[in-house]
């Protein structure tokens, strides 16, 4: 089944996934490994409230979520804008 191509359903839902995704990066800002710092200030009224994307790690994510921080992964991978070419 290596081999087998993706079903033409499966390759549409997925590109019109990513181009949702790309549309949705372009008013968020790249926070990093801040993401949970950031996340948390902006929740608690420290920071003003903006669309942000980062990393965050497992348990990061499991604290943010215990906290009430509405949250959400990205379902493609995304590379640093200093890691782009």
């Amino acid at each position: 089944m290596a081999n087998t191509p993706i079903p033409p359903q499966v390759a549409e839902a997925l590109q019109k996934l990513a181009k949702a995704q790309e549309k949705a990066l372009k008013s968020s800002t790249w926070v990093g490994d801040s993401f949970a710092e950031k996340s948390r200030a902006m929740h608690y009224g420290d920071q003003d409230t903006e669309t942000i994307h980062g990393r965050a790690t497992a348990q990061d994510v499991h604290e943010l979520l215990e906290e009430g921080i509405a949250i959400a992964p990205l379902p493609f991978p995304v590379a640093p804008p200093d890691e782009l070419n």
